[in-house]
This record gives structure tokens, C-alpha cells and sequence, in this order.
């Protein structure tokens, strides 16, 4: 019947962040998806986690998007999140709540779950509050050189703030509400500490390997592809072609679950 009332749940979500625009119509299927194998099989403590997660990221997507309207040319994709996204950002935390069915005593796949939304929802709090900085960002792998805002790679000290309390957040409850009750202090600082270390990994990769393009009509770097915002149709100038936005979401999830897995069996 879990599973069942989690279908359920997961498809009203889904349909009213459809309607929102928070999602798109692949966005919303695999929404479902993922929504079914967590809330159907990890219940409430998980369920929270992750609408906190979607719901802070998807509500500062729509507070700051006047101030991101002149970067959307940068990114590869809008506010409206398809399936790639909502896969590369979610399809770890499902993994982990699926393997919680086989080990329901075991503290590792609340951790792991617990890592991956830190890191994603770190991520996402830097990109969404990071605008805010009144200078331009720094390239991550250069730090004396600045860079335009929305440029992959590039970090602030807001966006670094931002960073740290989203996954800070997502700690916090963890800790508050793990299923085992067995966490502490301890382990906030390690969840918070992997989310931040997968937000910056997502960083490094893009300054470094994500797949970037060059627009020559507006003579600007970005992520989309084939075409700009512009319809002129786009360069690759740098970066593998296969590593677009929504696998660097997925390594900052799966480094951030790395690190909080590593530390906890040192």
C-alpha cells in the first residue's frame, strides 16, 4: 500500500509543479518516477528531504529570475526542469531510498541519500543565489581571473555561502529526522562537508571538461546546443560532447556521496 500512496503522491506533485512551470512534461514523468521510489518506499523522512530540496530549489529558481534573465544564454537549459535534470539531480537519492528496502536497519543508504541531495541542493543554491554578488565570479581553476556571471566554473562568495547553507540544510534535517535516529552532530558536518566538496567538484568540471559552445552571432560561451537563444547554431569549443549539465549535476551528487561514504567507514 506504500507503494501505492507513494504513486499517488508522486503524481500529484508532479502534475503541480507541471502546472507551475517548475517542471516540463519529460520533467514531470520522470518526477513521478523517482517520487513513486522514494516516498512509496522510503516514507515520510525521505519524502521530506527531497521536496525540500525541489521545493527551495525550484522557489529561489522563480524569486531571482529577473536577475538571471541575461544569463539565460549561458545555460543550457530554462526554470521549466526536464527529465535529464530531474534524473541527474534525483536518480541517486532513488537509488539509495530503493536500497534501503534491502538493508532498512543500516544507516548507509540514509547517508548516501542524504550526500547526494546535500550536493545537488548545494549546487543549486550557489547558481540561484550566486547572481547576487555584486562583483564578477572567479574561475575556479584561475582565481585571479574574473569571469562573466553564469560562466561555468565560476565562484563567488555568495554563491560559496549559498553553497555551504543548502547543503547545510539538507544536513540538518537528516540528522533531525533519520529514520535510524542513531545521527549527530558529527554527521552533519560530514553531509554538509560532501554536499559542499559536490558542489565545487560541479564547479571544477565546468571550467574544465563540461561540454561548452561558442555562439558567433552574439560571440558568447555557453551550454546550449545545437542552437543559442539567438537560433544561430553552436560551436563546440571545449569540453567531452557527452558531458552536458545534467551529468555534472550527477557526479556532484555521486562525489558528494563518495566522500560522505568514505569518510564514514574511515
Amino acid at each position: 500500500m506504500q507503494i501505492i500512496y507513494g504513486f499517488i503522491s508522486a503524481i500529484v506533485i508532479a502534475y503541480l509543479a507541471y502546472r507551475t512551470h517548475s517542471l516540463n512534461k519529460s520533467g514531470a514523468y520522470a518526477a513521478t518516477l523517482i517520487g513513486t521510489i522514494i516516498f512509496g518506499i522510503g516514507g515520510w523522512p525521505w519524502t521530506i528531504l527531497l521536496l525540500v530540496f525541489f521545493v527551495t530549489s525550484s522557489g529561489l529558481s522563480r524569486a531571482f529570475k529577473n536577475r538571471k534573465q541575461g544569463l539565460n544564454e549561458k545555460f543550457s537549459k530554462g526554470n521549466d526542469r526536464d527529465a535529464g535534470q530531474v534524473l541527474g539531480n534525483g536518480g541517486l537519492a532513488a537509488l539509495f531510498a530503493g536500497l534501503h528496502a534491502f538493508y532498512p536497519t543500516s544507516i548507509i543508504p540514509w547517508v548516501g541519500f542524504a550526500a547526494s541531495l546535500a550536493a545537488v541542493n548545494a549546487d543549486t543554491w550557489a547558481t540561484e543565489l550566486g547572481v547576487l554578488n555584486p562583483t564578477p565570479p572567479r574561475l575556479i581553476t584561475d582565481l585571479r581571473k574574473r569571469v562573466e556571471k553564469g560562466t561555468s566554473g565560476g565562484i563567488s562568495l555568495w554563491g560559496t555561502g549559498a553553497s555551504l547553507l543548502g547543503a547545510s540544510l539538507i544536513a540538518l534535517l537528516a540528522v533531525l529526522i533519520s529514520p535510524t535516529g542513531t545521527l549527530n552532530t558529527g554527521h552533519w558536518l560530514l553531509i554538509t562537508f560532501a554536499g559542499f566538496a559536490g558542489s565545487l567538484l560541479d564547479s571544477f568540471l565546468g571550467a574544465t571538461v563540461q561540454a561548452m559552445y561558442y555562439c558567433p552571432t552574439d560571440m558568447k560561451e555557453t551550454e546550449k546546443h545545437p542552437l543559442h537563444t539567438c537560433g544561430t547554431q553552436t560551436i563546440h569549443i571545449r569540453g567531452w560532447t557527452w558531458l552536458n549539465n545534467d551529468w555534472v549535476n550527477f557526479a556532484c551528487g555521486a562525489f558528494g556521496v563518495l566522500i560522505a561514504l568514505i569518510v564514514s567507514a574511515v
